[in-house]
């Protein structure tokens, strides 16, 4: 027990773990470790700067859309029932130092103002990521919204509420983007989505990103690719007027920002914590910042180990924020866990349009050296025959001459998006594709062609392969 710690137990002869964030990550941690030490032998500080704790933010645009009607449906977990569990949460509170040499952390009341430093002897940073905004002018402007936390969805709710005109323009086409444009439609607004690439939906490639553009047109949305945004005009009141692009102008009523999230890792780069090439917390498997061993990371402020490239990446997702606030929680209440590493696995939908990916892009395999074969199918989701099959769209990506699955993509209706998860468990145990057409998955005419499509792309993509 070094001197710091021993000073900070005093006679209590307790540890005291210190978490910064509430939302997946920071409570899947406090409460993990909860289980595990009952509040006489460790006790747990929690700080979370917003209203909510433990909720998905991953459900906002389901919830602003009105397919959730209430926003409480959202919360895994309040704030009392932490506490009930002997959980130390200060709501409202935002940390704004963290002093590694002293073992301990500097907060601030958000409403009051009150400050004090709280020590610690295990340090949890689960800070989460930003929304990411332009550095141009109108960026700050009312009317304009990062959706990233519940705080923020409720803040785009009540602009909606008071907002007269119907025109909203949806920056960025990512999942984020895509997701809130349809939320807008369903709400009766007129959509336009500004995207500086070719296609939306960059986590896929540009042709399978096509079909989503195509779905997207088709409720209404009009979508401008290729397009970047300059500046944001205001009226008298100072509230967003319009999107200005190189080349037009578009009204808005209200903007929201898509254009993904950085870690948000401000107060670790301050504490001279390492950080990875993409500004994420960099971990050991345990979870256990590099070079501090009472210091662990977890959620969208990390950074992860992609299984397929070899390389780190960031990823923010609620699955990986719970998982990490497993593994930590473990080893902060004295057991032993890891995180391997992701695949990259993510759904989403517009309207009954599924969208799905795992593994990598061909430019995600460029950029890490590989050389690959890509093969593109089309199947139906059920037998051609049965009441309700539907088409997709499956491409998969193999290593030339090994045949070792690189990636999947699938576009299509109903039953389409979570058949990646096949895809994502023979990544993960790094299957090649003639391994994959063995697979003994299951069959019947409401569920799946005698071939299921994943199949007949790893067919197909196994003959490519064998005839270099």
């Amino acid at each position: 027990m070094s001197m710091s710690e021993s000073a900070r137990q005093g006679n209590s002869g307790r540890e005291r773990l210190v978490v910064i964030g509430g939302d997946a990550a920071g409570m899947s941690a406090a409460s993990q470790a909860r289980r595990l030490k009952g509040p006489d032998e460790l006790e747990i500080v929690a700080f979370e700067r917003g209203h909510f704790t433990s909720y998905s933010a991953c459900g906002i645009p389901y919830w602003v859309g009105g397919d959730v009607t209430e926003r409480d449906a959202l919360i895994a977990r309040t704030p009392e029932e932490h506490r009930a569990r002997g959980i130390d949460l200060r709501l409202r509170t935002e940390v704004t130092e963290i002093d590694v040499a002293r073992q301990r952390v500097h907060a601030r009341d958000v409403d009051s103002g009150a400050e004090s430093w709280t020590s610690y002897d295990k340090l949890v940073l689960a800070t989460g990521a930003r929304p990411i905004r332009p550095d141009m002018p109108g960026a700050d402007a009312e009317g304009v919204h990062g959706v990233q936390t519940l705080d923020d969805g409720q803040e785009l709710l009540d602009t909606l509420t008071r907002t007269r005109g119907r025109h909203a323009v949806v920056v960025g086409a990512g999942y984020i983007g895509v997701e809130m444009a349809e939320a807008l439609i369903n709400r009766g607004y007129l959509v336009t989505v500004v995207n500086r690439g070719s296609e939306p939906m960059s986590t896929l490639d540009p042709d399978m990103g096509r079909l989503v553009h195509e779905a997207m047109e088709g409720l209404g949305i009009t979508m401008v690719n290729d397009a970047e945004v300059t500046k944001l005009l205001t009226d008298d009141d100072g509230r967003v007027r319009a999107v200005v692009t190189q080349d037009a102008e578009y009204p808005a009523d209200v903007v929201v920002l898509g254009i993904g999230v950085r870690p948000e890792t401000g107060l670790a780069e301050a504490a001279g914590l390492p950080l990875g090439a993409h500004g994420g917390l960099l971990t050991d498997l345990a979870m256990r910042v590099r070079g501090h061993a009472n210091i662990w990371a977890g959620g969208d402020c990390v950074e992860v180990l992609d299984l397929v490239s070899g390389q780190e990446r960031h990823i923010a997702l609620g699955t990986h924020a719970n998982k990490h606030g497993q593994v930590i929680g473990t080893n902060v209440g004295g057991g032993y866990a890891t995180f391997p590493g992701v695949v990259g696995t993510a759904v989403s939908k517009v309207c009954d349009l599924e969208i799905a990916r795992t593994g990598l892009r061909e430019k995600d395999a460029r950029r890490a050296g590989l050389q690959y074969e890509t093969v593109t199918i089309e199947s139906t989701s059920r037998a051609g025959y049965y009441p309700g099959a539907s088409p997709m769209t499956v491409k998969m990506l193999a290593e030339r001459r090994t045949g070792r699955l690189l990636g999947v993509q699938i576009v299509g209706r109903e039953g389409a998006g979570k058949r990646v998860d096949i895809a994502a468990v023979a990544l993960t145990a790094g299957m090649t594709v003639e391994q994959m057409t063995a697979l003994d998955l299951g069959y019947a005419p409401p569920f799946s062609p005698v071939w299921d499509p994943v199949l007949v792309a790893a067919r197909k993509a196994a003959a490519k392969v064998r005839n270099l």
